[in-house]
């Protein structure tokens, strides 16, 4: 999978683009000499910390070294966050909080729930195959009894979704 590709669910939940660009403003700030914009890495370990990766989630899903992506992501992305305007500095100790904040700054989308999620919402939970009896009946007929049981997500659990084919006007 392409660099570009990993932790691509992050553009769902975020607005990426402004992101990037406060953030290209916060580096420019922190680093004038730098190379102007996000770097494809920071841009990577962004969208990894946007989809809820720890630093060392992210190297181990990257097959790179734990500590080499915190360094990285502290020297680096954790700077340009607390250069960011009305950013509290206490609020971006931890990569935990980063989400948190990102959010109350209006930078995760409100969109609504994509047929896909809505799809998935809808799929069974527990599918269990069993075959009961296999047999032969005689040399070229093979007889095999199966029980199929689908567990589906509760009517509470669903609450608030839409029909599929519904279309907003």
């Amino acid at each position: 999978m392409a660099n570009d590709e990993m932790f691509a669910e992050a553009a769902h939940n975020w607005d990426l683009e402004r992101l990037y660009a406060d953030l290209a403003e916060a580096k420019r700030q922190v680093s004038p000499r730098a190379r102007k914009g996000l770097t494809e890495r920071e841009k990577l370990y962004l969208r990894g910390l946007l989809c809820g990766y720890s630093p060392a989630e992210m190297a181990r899903k990257l097959i790179q070294s734990p500590k080499g992506v915190e360094v990285y992501v502290c020297k680096t992305l954790y700077q340009y966050f607390k250069n960011m305007a009305d950013v509290p500095n206490e609020k971006v100790g931890n990569w935990r909080n980063i989400n948190n904040w990102l959010d109350e700054a209006g930078y995760k989308t409100k969109n609504k729930p994509s047929v896909e999620s809505k799809l998935a919402n809808s799929l069974p939970i527990d599918a269990l195959v069993k075959i009961v009896d296999m047999g032969f009946d005689n040399q070229n007929t093979l007889t095999i009894d199966i029980n199929i049981r689908l567990s589906f997500p509760s009517a509470s659990e669903n609450q608030g979704t839409e029909d599929l084919d519904s279309e907003d006007s």
